[in-house]
């Protein structure tokens, strides 16, 4: 449970401290004061609300959570901290975690029922919570329904092959021209890998034959004066051979250069230039000419296939039609198993209902077209009738006795709920309906609601007035006295009245 809440810097409240014992923490005050900005906070520091304070901390006990990657035993203390600057941090027992990981770690403690959020009654979102009551009371169906998720993403995709094929089957003939084509096309050119490189260095080196003949011309007459040398240097005593090994070398470039010189006069530039166009072109389309090769074996794979689509299509219906099979087999199981889980959840509701002044409520699975969940649509039904012929009132009581049947398999034992609005604009019959289901479920969770009817706000465990004086919102807790005066202000208005004092009174007792 929460045993403290510290708030600094948000909105409308300075500072905030507050200390919580079990069962129900009701907040009242009047319209403005920043009720729905302190649940909201409070919220905010379990990651299932925006952030509004600079600086935020909640304490919690007793949680009977444990956690390894975050070392949280099953007893420990639990401390969560909040801090907004350029950007909102978030801390568990002084480790960072992500919003994502918070959210995720604190919606197996917390739960938030929102009366405005009318989408509990959504089948998709009921069929996830019956799959998961059902994991926990029969633990052969996890396999089960990780067998149908796996088939069925299987289905999907043999699916979205056929549909494929169809489609190419219409335009057959123009892809199969397509990808001849394009193989054609670069076929034509049969480019190799590395050959625009050396093409290119031909390119060069062709450029520069004429200079280099005239230049290797000149530089030759250097060997009309190497006897003039080689006598010098006897004549002074000095060994020549290292003039001659140079000269020798010199001449063997000159001459290898030449010879290669002679087999560029075969080269067609032209022919060159036009080669090295063309690998150009294939180089700016595909990147380069492994990618360009890459391509048309791709192609060649894709003409291939196009020759063999009638065997592929038998094939993956027939394959499709085997996945129905089982699919349908598993659908089935599933339904049967949710079925049963139904009557448990259905149980639960009526049971809750008894305390709201209704009764026979019904779950009904209706068989609907195959999809990721199975075959089952959740319908539900009061007194026999569908939900869009009941009252609002009857409509918001049901709501309210589903939302806190999930909430007793949907979170830990020991869990806390927090309720928005949970008896606004009632009749004081509805009111004290509500205020019997949540002493009843406060005695398992630790509740925490804004209350506007004396009937729910008597029954509290802990009352809280928020209210505000000179722009400023503060939260303090009350004690028999304030709350009297409370509960008769919530009776008869800002003008207390003798009579409103009195009912309060007798309200508290």
């Amino acid at each position: 449970m929460i045993t403290r809440v510290y708030l600094k810097d948000c909105l409308s409240f300075d500072e905030v401290d507050l200390e919580f014992k079990s069962g129900l923490n009701i907040f009242t005050g009047p319209s403005g004061a920043g009720k729905s900005i302190l649940m909201q906070s409070i919220l905010s520091l379990f990651a299932l609300s925006e952030v509004r304070a600079n600086i935020g901390e909640v304490i919690l006990t007793n949680s009977k959570i444990s956690d390894e990657v975050y070392d949280i035993s099953f007893e420990d203390e639990i401390i969560i901290k909040s801090i907004k600057k350029d950007k909102v941090r978030y801390f568990l027992n002084n480790q960072t975690i992500s919003k994502k990981n918070l959210f995720d770690f604190s919606t197996k403690l917390i739960k938030h029922l929102n009366l405005k959020d009318t989408s509990e009654f959504d089948s998709s979102k009921l069929i996830v919570f019956l799959d998961k009551l059902t994991s926990k009371n029969k633990k052969e169906f996890i396999k089960l329904k990780e067998d149908f998720d796996y088939l069925y993403k299987e289905l999907v995709e043999v699916k979205k092959e056929l549909e494929k094929i169809e489609e190419d089957e219409k335009r057959l003939e123009d892809l199969k021209e397509f990808a001849k084509f394009e193989i054609d096309k670069i076929e034509q050119i049969n480019p190799n890998v590395d050959e625009y490189e050396e093409l290119n260095l031909l390119k060069k080196r062709l450029a520069k034959k004429e200079k280099i003949e005239i230049a290797i011309k000149k530089a030759s007459s250097i060997f009309e004066s190497t006897y003039n040398v080689t006598n010098a240097l006897e004549l002074m005593e000095i060994d020549s051979s290292f003039f001659d090994e140079t000269m020798n070398e010199l001449n063997n470039i000159f001459e290898k250069f030449n010879d290669s010189l002679h087999e560029l006069e075969d080269t067609n530039i032209e022919n060159v230039l036009d080669r090295i166009e063309k690998l150009s072109s294939l180089q700016k389309r595909f990147g380069s000419i492994e990618e360009c090769l890459k391509y048309k074996e791709e192609k060649k794979q894709e003409l291939e296939s196009y020759e063999n689509i009638f065997f592929q299509k038998e094939k993956l219906e027939n394959r499709y039609n085997e996945l129905k099979i089982k699919i349908d087999e598993y659908s089935l199981i599933i339904s049967k198993y949710r079925k049963e889980t139904t009557l448990i959840l259905e149980e639960k509701i009526n049971e809750y209902l008894k305390f709201l002044y209704l009764s026979n409520a019904k779950i009904i699975l209706q068989k609907k077209y195959l999809d990721s969940s199975g075959i089952d649509e959740v319908v539900f039904e009061l007194n026999g009738v569908s939900l869009e012929t009941i009252s609002s009132g009857e409509y918001n009581r049901l709501r309210l006795a589903l939302l806190t049947s999930i909430s007793e398999y949907d979170i830990v034992d020991n869990g806390i709920l927090f309720l928005d609005e949970i008896d606004a604009n009632l009749s004081g019959k509805e009111s004290d309906a509500i205020a019997r289901v949540l002493i009843k479920l406060s005695k398992s969770y630790q509740i925490f609601a804004i209350s506007h009817q004396p009937q729910l706000t008597s029954s509290a465990n802990q009352h809280f007035l928020v209210d505000k004086h000179n722009g400023k919102s503060y939260v303090k807790l009350l004690d028999d006295k304030e709350r009297i005066s409370e509960i008769a202000r919530m009776i008869s208005g800002e003008n207390v009245t003798t009579e409103a004092l009195k009912f309060a009174k007798n309200l508290l007792k």
